[in-house]
């Protein structure tokens, strides 16, 4: 009983005062009923609201909310719940009214009968509607079910795709650094060993962002400052850089190692094969709504061969992640940069 649709009844039986109100219309201005609209609307309110409490309440404590009756149950219900309704509704509307049930004008003439076969018509008509609607409620409930199971799979499958190609990244920048160790390992160990603590660093500080669904623009800069670190032991006095994060912007979430592609390309492809180096520039910015992240390199420029084979790894798989979380919402762009150098460019929602 703890358990039963209390809310579920009454929503029902305010559909019954509309369907009340009809049967009054009816018995008064069709059947021409003796005793007035509000005689017969308040005897059709009790014989209504008694039936829908004998027959709504059955089926929802029988069969529960959504459910489908038995119908030859339901039907023997409906039988047993007609003739009582319109027996208790009669005598609680004449006791309202205040006369007894005898001085009625809808009881003289023999017209009980057809006021009976009239009540089970009504009971018909709501049965068919609450029936209706109950399939609809149904099938609308499937249909949500249905619909959170298919975005439940479309989500894990898109943050399987975004697992896999992060994972092509990381490993991509790790062979790289790991490929220049070996190098300073035989002539510059001291420099190397300088190399190691930062690369132990770094990835400290990518273990948890690395694998998170999203970080904060603030943890993003903190870890390409541990990254161009770790090339400035590389490259020597060759590299300089420079981070500029506006504070408002610093909470603003994006996807984890969203930078790490495009900091590694400018140095790849722009400052380290140039033999004086030069310098790299990360930014952000929001421009009419859109998040503007930057990174700007003062290297050889879009139009040279690239310097190291592979390395359009990163930039590929950049735009697949945003292709896959934001759509056509977000895009990569290069562009040249004055007067020489490259500008890699993210827009994405802020």
């Amino acid at each position: 009983m703890f358990n039963f649709p209390f809310r579920r009844l009454a929503i029902d039986c305010m559909y019954t005062q509309v369907l009340n109100l009809v049967c009054g219309l009816i018995t008064t201005y069709v059947f021409k009923f003796s005793g007035g609209f509000l005689s017969n609307w308040l005897i059709s309110a009790c014989i209504g609201t008694i039936a829908l409490l004998l027959i709504d309440g059955a089926r929802l404590a029988m069969w529960g909310e959504g459910a489908r009756p038995h119908w030859f149950k339901f039907l023997l219900v409906v039988a047993v719940s007609v003739p009582l309704a319109q027996v208790l509704g009669m005598r609680l509307g004449g006791w309202l009214m205040g006369y007894p049930v005898a001085d009625m004008g809808p009881l003289d003439d023999g017209t009980s009968a057809g006021l009976m076969v009239f009540t089970l018509l009504a009971a018909g008509a709501a049965t068919v509607f609450f029936a209706g609607r109950d399939r609809a409620l149904r099938a609308e409930a499937a249909l949500a079910v249905e619909r959170a199971r298919t975005e439940t799979v479309a989500r894990q499958a898109l943050q399987a795709q975004l697992q896999s190609l992060q994972a092509q990244i990381e490993p991509h920048m790790l062979f790289n650094t790991l490929a220049n160790l070996q190098g300073l390992i035989a002539i510059d160990p001291p420099r190397a060993q300088d190399m190691l603590e930062q690369l132990i660093q770094y990835l400290r500080a990518t273990l948890t962002s690395s694998r998170a669904e999203s970080t904060t623009l603030a943890q993003e800069f903190a870890l390409m400052d541990a990254y161009l670190g770790l090339m400035r032991i590389r490259m020597g006095e060759r590299l300089s850089y420079a981070l500029d994060l506006p504070a408002g912007l610093r909470g603003l979430a994006v996807p984890p190692m969203l930078l790490q592609p495009l900091v590694e390309n400018a140095i790849a492809h722009g400052l380290e094969p140039k033999i004086e180096g030069g310098h790299l520039a990360v930014g952000a910015c929001l421009r009419d709504g859109l998040l503007a992240l930057t990174v700007q390199d003062s290297g050889r420029g879009l139009d040279a061969e690239p310097g190291k084979a592979g390395t359009s790894v990163g930039l590929a798989n950049t735009r697949e992640r945003l292709q896959a979380i934001y759509g056509g919402r977000a895009a990569l762009t290069l562009e040249a940069a004055a007067p020489h150098g490259a500008i890699a460019r993210i827009t994405l929602p802020a």
